[in-house]
């Protein structure tokens, strides 16, 4: 890649509108570590671990050092075969520490995902009928998938590089500056050569980031509403096919676009690191030849020099790119806990009872209703479109009173938009009314636990929903320890 191609890449990524970074809601990076406390102590063996690691990373080049001095130089091959054998049992001991670090991070990493998905989709489920009419199913499952691993690298990748990389670096600098000091200094004069370049495209790929998981999640809300029978139907009998494709196209080729830049950035932050390590490694050949040729500096020194080099600028890199990284990854978190806010509108007060039925009639006394508006049940990123809520704040219902005996049968006749389904939904608390009071059994809807209060109704909506299940797992479904004999009778009487 040209120089100058290279610079107008980041130039142009940086002016793009759709890059810029959004700032976190503060107190994100301490909910985050709530999160962690169950995993202390499995951090903690991560953690000493990453130590262990980082220090035999440094000793192995001071012992390929004295490999040279000690052993070749002088010729002594007792002292190449014993050091030799230590830097193999070093290399060794690495290997089984690194299976041991996969294990430590994989038990972290899947127990955080677990956490976070099972508590998503629980709080998922207790949120108001109105949310799922809003959201697109598509973005909302990208927020328990995409979403919840990304936030389980902050706890992997990104906790366990910034570790390592202070101790390292602070090993390998000490280790550097013990054996030439003024060689070290001369090494480290090239590194602003990368931090500017490098810092700059960092600060791209958080604001790439969320507009990539943000596509990612519409592209998949879109593929859950045309996959299915409705959708699919809906988009054969319209004549939809090449219309759908090539929106649908025009999604996926900005998920390309998005992609090639963040692919362009790492090249670019790749290849000024190898640049800048490979001028670096050839300062230190040409300074330190010299400084061997006068027998000021040792062979063996030389050759540790180079070899610590190579393990100083990477860390260096990583952790002036390390707000970045921590920043990607806490967007996935804000992510997920952007769901978890959301406060389900529907929920059991302190001290419900089970609702006691001796006599199932149903009464409104004086109910308004009207429906909730989108900022209370939804949240602008699960739409695709900021859909206006006509009803919100206007009453569907207004001083409705009307009371259905136990044992009968009533019909609401009355035109589209009436209210006949919002009373129905009023009955089963899957709203709760603006004023007034709906009763079953001559009891409040809003005293009584949710659980009794519908196992004790029945609704046969107007579109039938079945799961991808056995026809007996869809039956059970309504009661989970009915016989064989009543899902017969429910069969014959359907």
């Amino acid at each position: 890649m040209h120089g100058g191609s290279a610079w107008r890449t980041l130039h142009t990524m940086s002016n793009s509108p759709n890059a810029k970074p959004n700032k976190l809601p503060p107190g994100t990076t301490q909910r985050v570590l709530r999160y962690a406390q169950p995993f202390r102590t499995l951090i903690i063996g991560f953690l000493i671990l990453v130590s262990i690691s980082s220090v035999l990373a440094v000793v192995s080049p001071l012992l390929w050092g004295r490999i040279v001095d000690n052993g070749i130089v002088k010729q002594d091959k007792s002292v190449v075969i014993t050091l030799s054998l230590i830097v193999g049992g070093i290399a060794i001991i690495n290997a089984l520490i690194g299976l041991a670090l996969r294990w430590f991070s994989s038990r972290i990493g899947e127990g955080l995902i677990y956490r976070l998905r099972t508590e998503v989709f629980a709080h998922v489920l207790r949120m108001p009928v109105a949310f799922f009419t809003r959201t697109q199913t598509g973005a909302l499952i990208s927020r328990l998938n995409t979403d919840v691993i990304g936030a389980q690298q902050a706890f992997t990748s990104t906790l366990s590089g910034v570790f390592s990389n202070v101790i390292q670096l602070v090993l390998v600098a000490i280790a550097m500056l013990a054996i030439s000091w003024p060689i070290t200094l001369a090494a480290l004069v090239m590194l602003p050569l990368f931090l500017y370049p490098a810092r700059r495209v960092g600060k791209q790929l958080q604001g790439l980031t969320r507009e990539a998981m943000n596509l990612n999640a519409s592209m998949s809300s879109v593929m859950t509403e045309r996959f299915n029978v409705s959708g699919a139907l809906l988009v054969k009998l319209f004549g939809r096919l090449d219309e759908e494709g090539n929106q649908f196209s025009l999604k996926a080729g900005r998920v390309r676009d998005i992609g090639v830049k963040i692919a362009m950035a790492n090249r670019i932050f790749f290849t000024a690191l190898t640049l800048v390590a490979a001028l670096a490694t050839a300062l230190i050949y040409g300074v330190g030849g010299v400084l061997v040729i006068n027998q000021t500096l040792s062979l063996g020194h030389l050759v540790a020099l180079t070899a610590l080099l190579s393990q100083l600028y990477g860390p260096l890199t990583s952790l002036a790119n390390v707000r970045v990284d921590v920043m990607t990854a806490l967007v996935s978190f804000d992510r997920v806990f952007e769901v978890l806010d959301l406060e389900p509108m529907i929920d059991e007060k302190s001290g419900a009872h089970d609702l006691e039925v001796t006599g199932a009639s149903v009464e409104f006394e004086h109910v308004s209703f009207h429906y909730p508006s989108a900022a209370e049940v939804s949240l602008a990123s699960l739409e695709s479109i900021a859909i206006p809520t006509v009803s919100a704040h206007q009453d569907v219902l207004n001083d409705v009173s009307f009371t259905i005996p136990a044992g009968t049968m009533a019909a609401l006749v009355g035109p589209s938009g009436a209210g006949k389904t919002t009373i129905t939904s009023l009955v089963p608390r899957l709203y709760d009314t603006t004023s007034g009071v709906v009763r079953v059994a001559g009891q409040d809807v809003r005293d009584v636990t949710l659980s009794s209060l519908r196992d004790r109704i029945g609704v046969v909506t107007q579109d039938a929903h079945m799961f991808h299940d056995s026809i007996k797992a869809n039956l059970l479904y309504a009661k989970p320890d009915a016989s064989d004999g009543e899902l017969e009778a429910a069969l014959h009487a359907a």
